[in-house]
């Protein structure tokens, strides 16, 4: 029997339903955008949709961006999306993936997902004789210095970006290295995006490093990474990097069948 409401039923929840089209209208825009357009876009009255944004925005589900008076999605719709992620597709297609990159380059790989101004990894393979990580499934890191974090906030709408990293308390520190403020973020993702792939030496753990690359969705969103990490200098950083970015890119391309 099923159990998906007709739209009679639909109609008797005009809030519940006004709620979700507008977090999937928010979901396929490339960028944050005027609460009026949203209301032409969707057909509701532009007081329906103020009072339904100032509701998810108090619950963390959009960000109101006050200087462009625009919205977009906030962090506990990623959490929403990651939690999805790690039940279905991305962790059982990535752990065969991921898997096999470490295989072929004898070093620790892993796939994480963002989660608020953290990632979190869902698959983990290590290397045998290989450094010990303080990475594993379920550990959650600062994105900004960690190779998978900066290789999604370097996709991430700058806007976005600016939400999670309004100003220096909103960059924790674990060894002395790394970005402290927004303006030192935005030039290392400048970087990433110019090189094509992202990197972190010693700013997690003394001693390893890390290359990561962004594995995208259908509308360009970045909904994980692929990264390795290694200890030591006697290695190809750029093999290393284009072999992460093969991984990313088959993944996308095992998403979106």
């Amino acid at each position: 029997m099923s159990v998906i409401p007709d739209k009679a039923e639909t109609a008797q929840v005009p809030a519940a339903d006004g709620t979700l089209r507008i977090l999937r209208y928010l979901a396929g825009r490339p960028a944050p955008v005027a609460a009026s357009a949203i209301a032409r876009e969707l057909g509701l009255p532009r007081s329906t949709v103020y009072h339904l944004l100032s509701t998810l925005s108090a619950h963390g589900f959009v960000l109101h961006l006050s200087e462009e008076r625009r919205w977009g999605l906030g962090t506990s719709a990623f959490e929403l999306a990651g939690g999805y992620a790690r039940q279905q597709p991305l962790a059982r297609l990535g752990r065969t993936l991921v898997g096999a990159l470490s295989d072929r380059l004898g070093e620790s790989a892993h796939l994480a997902v963002m989660s608020g101004g953290d990632v979190l990894y869902i698959v983990e393979e290590r290397a045998p004789r290989r450094p010990a990580l303080v990475t594993e499934v379920g550990v959650r890191l600062p994105a900004h210095l960690t190779a998978s974090g900066r290789a999604m906030l370097a996709v991430l709408p700058r806007e976005q970006v600016r939400a999670l990293y309004p100003n220096a308390s909103a960059f924790p520190d674990r060894t002395g290295r790394g970005p402290r403020t927004p303006g030192e973020l935005r030039e290392l993702l400048r970087e990433v995006r110019a090189r094509g792939f992202a990197v972190e030496d010693s700013e997690i753990a003394d001693g390893l490093r890390s290359v990561g690359a962004a594995v995208r969705d259908h509308s360009g969103w970045p909904v994980a990474a692929v990264a390795v990490t290694w200890g030591g200098d006697d290695v190809d950083e750029q093999q290393l990097a284009e072999s992460v970015k093969e991984t990313a890119a088959l993944l996308e391309s095992r998403l979106k069948r």
